[in-house]
């Protein structure tokens, strides 16, 4: 930390290895809050099993924390902007901790909902803030910047989910919320000390035709009254929305297929389909999301969302039509993760190259609780499933990828190029009048 004439404390000044070394904290912060989404899965039944509150009621508890998670984002980034983001992440390890902590000693639907509250509020603290962060060290590679550390969201389970599952069998479900959530917060809490902002702004390189960045920073009131804003929300949502559910139903799927402990092989690996296709899940979702922002920042955001929609909208068909095989079904959710996760990296590197990098934490903040409207879907899902099957939640997913995929091209790509070149030019308009102006 550095302190300013005015005896103020400003954040580290811009050293090339440094603003790494704050990626890399940022990434195990978001590794140790990957459990309260992607874990979750593996407590649904086992809490059915233990109080027969249903799987849909159990179900609401993860729209809860979703939607806690996301809408409150934007409010957490004030604090982040206001106050820096070290005190924003301490207070996230320590609700994602008690959260967890409570989930253990939940006797009542009400009691886990309040925890899937502290929850979101905790995981929603330390996502905000370590993405914005990301994006305001690296406006140069934005993509990657935000590819990694939402990898830490999405990889972060993968280490654990064979010991969250052994311990669930062994243990019990409660020990494990137990273990994990005091251990995962105190990580969070110990990493959030050295936690800095850059103390410079850092100006985008502006190298590629295919990679439109903007030179203004939009401030949060401007950007919501964008068409562009909102147009990019509704593609989110409509993708986000197959991601949530396959990820909160992978086990009441895999159960209803009944191949959840059935035994699969592949590369000399042998696990129970279902534990085999959430850690195989984890690894490519890990993997994709820095994979595909480092793709966008070479082709360009619309055209590397078109790729990945669509191919998560064949696999999402595939599963539709072959899921109750159990090889099909690790390798088909396996792949469609590893291209559902990049809407974490480029919807937040696209926020930035629109909207600027000064206001980057809550702007990504408020595009962000699009996932928390998809969430509301989730719920949904389980309902159709009992009235048509899966395959009928699954061509509705389809659809939506689909969608999603042409949008991207030819409704995003030509908008915000046009709104980028036509607010600069509008820019350069107003200062050449006020130049002439003075001159006068």
């Amino acid at each position: 930390m550095i302190s300013s004439p005015d005896g103020a404390v400003t954040a580290a000044p811009l050293r090339t290895g440094f603003r790494w070394l704050q990626l890399g904290m940022g990434i195990v912060c978001m590794a140790m809050i990957a459990n309260l989404q992607y874990g979750w899965t593996l407590f649904v039944d086992p809490i059915d099993a233990a109080h027969h509150w249903g799987r849909a009621a159990i179900q609401l508890a993860f729209t809860i924390f979703v939607v806690t998670e996301t809408w409150l984002v934007p409010v957490e980034a004030w604090f982040v902007d206001k106050y820096g983001p070290r005190i924003v992440i301490m207070f996230g390890g320590a609700m994602i901790a008690l959260s967890w902590i409570l989930n253990s000693y939940a006797d009542s639907l009400t009691l886990l909902y309040a925890a899937a509250i502290i929850g979101g509020m905790g995981a929603g603290a330390v996502y905000g803030t370590c993405v914005g962060n990301a994006l305001k060290w690296f406006p140069d590679r934005r993509g990657l910047a935000a590819g990694a550390t939402a990898a830490g969201f999405g990889a972060g389970a993968a280490l654990t989910i064979v010991p969250i599952a052994s311990m669930i069998v062994s243990s019990g479900y409660q020990h494990a919320f137990l273990t994990f959530g005091i251990g995962q917060g105190l990580v969070v809490f110990v990493l959030a000390f050295f936690i800095q902002p850059p103390r410079i702004s850092i100006p985008p390189k502006k190298k590629q035709l295919n990679l439109p960045q903007t030179r203004i920073d939009f401030t949060p009131p401007q950007v919501l009254r964008s068409p562009v804003f909102w147009v990019m929300y509704l593609v989110f949502v409509m993708v986000a929305s197959g991601g949530l559910m396959t990820a909160a139903q992978i086990a009441p799927i895999a159960h209803d297929f009944k191949i959840a402990d059935t035994p699969v092989t592949l590369a000399g690996f042998q696990m129970a389909a279902l534990t085999f296709a959430i850690s195989l899940d984890r690894i490519l979702d890990g993997f994709g999301r820095p994979f595909f922002g480092w793709l966008s920042d070479t082709i360009g955001r619309e055209p590397t969302m078109f790729i990945a929609f669509g191919t998560a909208a064949l696999m999402l068909l595939t599963l539709s039509a072959y899921g109750h095989v159990p090889v099909v079904f690790v390798l088909a959710t396996a792949v469609y993760f590893g291209v559902f996760g990049e809407i974490y990296s480029l919807f937040p590197a696209t926020c930035g190259d629109t909207f600027g990098a000064k206001f980057a934490t809550t702007n990504n903040g408020m595009l962000y609780t699009a996932k928390g409207t998809a969430s509301l879907l989730v719920p949904l899902a389980s309902v159709i499933s009992t009235a048509y099957g899966w395959k009928a939640v699954f061509v509705v997913a389809v659809a939506l990828n689909a969608t999603a995929a042409l949008m991207a091209l030819f409704v995003i790509k030509p908008l915000r190029r046009s709104f980028i070149l036509g607010k600069e030019a509008e820019s350069t308009d107003t200062a050449t009048g006020t130049a002439k102006t003075e001159t006068a």
